[in-house]
Parts: structure tokens; C-alpha cells; sequence
């Protein structure tokens, strides 16, 4: 019924490259373009794809389903791909080899998955590329807290602490909100009460 698909489309698939989208790279080495994808109904004949500032692509893959891993379609020679979709995390990461000034910019990881009616969803990484890393010194900061007292300190640690755990709580909810949304719209479509509703909204198609 077309309930459902609005709900699996709208909370089911979700691409992500982990908590920062930035990389710094040490030219010529080589560097891990991390991202991984979650979708609540499963997956079948999902699609894959990395691209160098949103035109070039880098590498095409597809996953048959959960019991397999993925497939190569055309690649980039100096990309390989280091990821694995048999095991719990949907890991679709890549990495890119004797890095150049030249590869700076942004990536994009791309997915399809046809089971979502072909529902699509992208996450970016922007990578720098420098001649040398430099260690960022953090005696200053110390200084400072030793300082100006103990109970300062202490009050930036609580902070941070408390950041942290309001972070995971609220990416569990977002996970188990995701979830329950697509099955609350199993339900309510059964019933024959969303599923009118999204009938209603949904764009005529050209």
C-alpha cells in the first residue's frame, strides 16, 4: 500500500560517514573514506556509489543482500574498498591510495536500495591534503585551567561529559525513533487510517 513506502522512504534509509565529515590526508600516503548505512525494512540489490566533487565516480558496488558482501562494479584503480556488509555495521567505506594535493575536495557516498521503492540517500567527507601534520599543542589550554583553579576545571569536564551523554542518548532515540516510525506505519496502514492520509499528500507524479 502506499502508506508504508511514504513512511520507509521518509525514515528507513540513512547514509552516514561518523561524526565529523572532514580528513586531513599526509600527501602521498593513504587515507580512509569512512561510511555506513543503516536501513530499518532490510536491503535488496543495493547500490552503491562514491563520487569525487559530486561528478567524478570513484567506485560502484552492489550488495545482492545482508548474507553477501559486495560486488565490484567499476573502481578507480587507487581506490580499494575495505568495507563488509555481512557483519552487524552496513560498511561501505573505501579507501584512497598515495594520496595527491590534487585529490583534495569532496566526497560523496551514495545509496540506492530498491526495496525502498529505490530510496536514496548520500553523506559527504571533505578531505585536505598536507605536506606535514602538525600535533596541536595543548599546553596552553593547561596552563589556563591551572591557572585559573581546579573548579573551572572541573566544571569544562562535567560539560563535556554531559555533552556526550545527551549525544548518545539522543542518537539512540533518533535510531529507535527511525524504527518505530516505519513500523507504526505498518500498522496504521493495516488498519487503513495512515495509508489514506499519505495517499492524500503525496505529489501527483508526473
Amino acid at each position: 500500500l502506499p502508506g508504508l513506502h511514504v513512511f520507509a522512504i521518509a525514515f528507513a534509509l540513512e547514509v552516514s560517514v561518523g561524526k565529523t565529515n572532514t580528513v586531513m590526508a599526509l600527501n602521498n600516503s593513504n587515507v580512509l573514506l569512512p561510511c555506513t548505512f543503516t536501513t530499518c525494512i532490510g536491503f535488496q540489490d543495493l547500490v552503491f556509489t562514491w563520487y569525487f566533487n559530486s561528478t567524478e565516480l570513484i567506485y560502484h558496488g552492489k550488495i545482492k543482500n545482508k548474507a553477501t558482501e559486495p560486488t565490484l562494479v567499476w573502481r578507480n584503480p587507487r581506490v580499494s574498498f575495505v568495507g563488509s556488509t555481512t557483519k552487524k555495521d552496513n560498511n561501505i567505506s573505501i579507501v584512497l591510495n598515495s594520496v595527491e594535493f590534487s585529490d583534495a575536495g569532496k566526497y560523496t557516498c551514495h545509496v540506492k536500495n530498491p526495496r525502498e521503492r529505490n530510496a536514496q540517500h548520500n553523506a559527504t567527507i571533505f578531505l585536505t591534503v598536507v605536506h606535514k601534520m602538525v600535533e596541536t599543542d595543548n599546553t596552553v589550554t593547561l596552563i589556563i585551567v591551572g591557572v585559573v583553579g581546579g573548579l573551572i576545571g572541573l566544571l569544562i569536564l562535567f560539560m563535556l561529559i554531559k555533552r556526550v551523554v545527551l549525544f548518545i542518548i539522543k542518537k539512540t532515540q533518533d535510531g529507535k525513533k527511525e524504527c518505530l516510525v516505519s513500523s507504526s506505519g505498518n500498522d496504521n496502514t493495516e488498519n487503513g487510517l495512515a495509508g489514506s492520509k499519505a495517499e492524500q499528500k503525496a505529489p501527483p507524479k508526473a
